[in-house]
């Protein structure tokens, strides 16, 4: 009897040393998945909706439509003016027609006339004037007449030069600069227009549409709501206490279910536990949920920490809000892969030679210019105008 009496007493006090023991180092979450937001690009009416709430969808699979009446009614603006742009630089390399410079020629040649009879006029006048048949105001305007015809002949071989010569080389540039631009800003109306076909950025769940069927959402607004990633996270409150021990990288343990009771046997689920680890910790505190306020610890700061699930079986189901505890493991995880830079698919091959602005020269598209005209594009030494 002595003896089972001492066997008690023993396993009591071991009862009590373990209650005695330092408490883990456990703090209070909800599971969360990240989630991205779709805004929309223009306040236009949504005229298709392609999937539901709770539905998962792969990159690039259309979500929903809206309305590409007035966007599809300007890009067809910016490419007429393409087209007119592209005409002009067309026009500016051709240089002048060949009717243009015969009509320059037909005007020197009568502006020389011209001069020809003023020059006559006035040797008249001078002859008439030396024995005063003629007053001096007279030989005064012959003069001013002949020396304004002289400037009109010097007038048209300027132009008839001009049209010869052909256009600057600077009107030409400025030409393959406004095409450029107008090609630019047609491409970018044709990427809005695109953007109004609403697509899954990502493989992942769609949390909720805000926005239903024949709705119209402001700029910006967010059309669909996508829950993304392998596996989810678990957002906790750290205590100030354990804020120094907690850093990314810490091993957890995540715990779900401990208290959920099953809405058919009525009975406590076992807890499922799941390895993890930490991922981001928040430098600044915030207010503290009322659920994670345990014992001494309402009146102490908090900071949000998020814990990575680690990939496993069944963990890709598990759905948002659920509340867990998280126990931090002593250690760290030292199989921590590198972060890789994140990368939207179809972006993979984005480099400085894809991002490069190619030059007028390279993405003009040049026209067949008849046989007749294509002499007129090189510059011409200008003829002997002024015999």
């Amino acid at each position: 009897m002595k003896f089972t009496a001492l066997i008690c007493r023993l396993c009591a006090l071991g009862l009590i040393l373990c209650a005695c023991e330092k408490p883990k180092d456990v703090v209070l979450g909800t599971l969360e998945w990240d989630r991205i937001a779709l805004p929309a690009p223009l306040a236009e009416k949504i005229v298709q909706v392609h999937v539901r709430e709770g539905q998962r969808v792969e990159a690039g699979q259309l979500l929903l439509v809206l309305d590409p009446s007035t966007t599809l009614a300007q890009l067809r603006a910016l490419e007429a003016s393409v087209a007119r742009q592209q005409a002009a630089l067309v026009e500016l390399r051709v240089g002048p027609r060949v009717e243009e410079i015969e009509r320059a020629r037909a005007d020197l040649f009568a502006a020389r006339a011209d001069l020809v009879d003023r020059e006559a006029d006035y040797r008249r006048l001078v002859a008439l004037g030396k024995n005063n048949y003629v007053s001096q105001a007279d030989i005064d305007g012959a003069l001013a007449a002949t020396q304004n015809a002289r400037a009109q002949v010097r007038s048209t071989q300027e132009q008839l030069l001009e049209l010869e010569r052909g256009n600057r080389v600077e009107d030409i540039e400025q030409g393959e600069a406004a095409l450029a631009e107008a090609r630019s800003q047609a491409r970018a109306q044709r990427v809005l227009l695109e953007k109004l076909n609403v697509r899954a950025p990502r493989a992942g769940l769609v949390d909720s549409i805000p926005f239903k069927l024949g709705d119209e959402a402001p700029i910006g607004g967010s059309l669909v709501v996508m829950l993304v990633g392998d596996t989810p996270y678990a957002r906790v409150y750290v205590p100030q206490s354990l804020r120094r021990d907690v850093a990314v990288g810490r091993q957890a343990r995540i715990v779900l279910d401990e208290s959920t009771a099953s809405a058919k046997t009525d009975k406590a689920l076992k807890p499922v536990a799941y390895p993890g680890r930490v991922r981001v910790v928040r430098d600044e505190p915030s207010f503290t949920p009322y659920y994670a306020l345990t014992g001494s610890d309402a009146a102490r700061l908090s900071y949000i920490a998020e814990v990575q699930f680690a990939p496993g079986e069944g963990v890709d189901r598990l759905p948002a809000g659920l509340p867990l505890r998280v126990e931090f493991q002593p250690g760290f995880d030292p199989a921590a892969p590198a972060r890789q830079p994140s990368v939207l698919p179809g972006f993979d091959r984005l480099d400085s030679s894809t991002t490069h602005s190619p030059g007028p020269l390279e993405e003009y598209d040049s026209r067949q210019i008849p046989d007749a005209l294509k002499s007129t594009i090189q510059p011409q030494e200008p003829a002997d105008v002024g015999k």
